[in-house]
């Protein structure tokens, strides 16, 4: 997906949709994530930032309007910029409920 390209003298940016669907926005995505391994996380991710300086990760290279998007078009948060997200994710994906602070007892 294109970042941000100028149309007509102004800015737009390509995003996804909650349907995967990518769409021309007014305003840039909050989120960036990747098409093939069906995740998303924060534009600055470490992670994200080394697979792109690598190369081929660019081309499967998506943008989000916010989380919930992300969320509704089947994408999981990244463990490594979103880990309270990510645990919480897993652990639902897993059917397990979510695990409190060490010494907390369960409700």
């Amino acid at each position: 997906m294109t970042r941000g390209q100028a149309h007509g003298g102004r800015r737009t940016w390509t995003l996804l949709g909650v349907d995967g669907r990518a769409y021309t926005s007014d305003t840039p995505g909050t989120l960036g994530g990747h098409r093939r391994a069906r995740l998303y996380g924060r534009l600055d991710c470490a992670s994200a930032l080394r697979a792109l300086a690598r190369g081929p990760y660019a081309a499967h290279r998506v943008f989000f309007a916010d989380e919930a998007t992300a969320v509704a078009a089947g994408y999981r948060p990244c463990a490594r910029c979103l880990p309270r997200a990510y645990v919480s994710w897993r652990d639902a994906a897993r059917g397990a409920r979510p695990r409190g602070r060490e010494g907390d007892s369960p409700s």
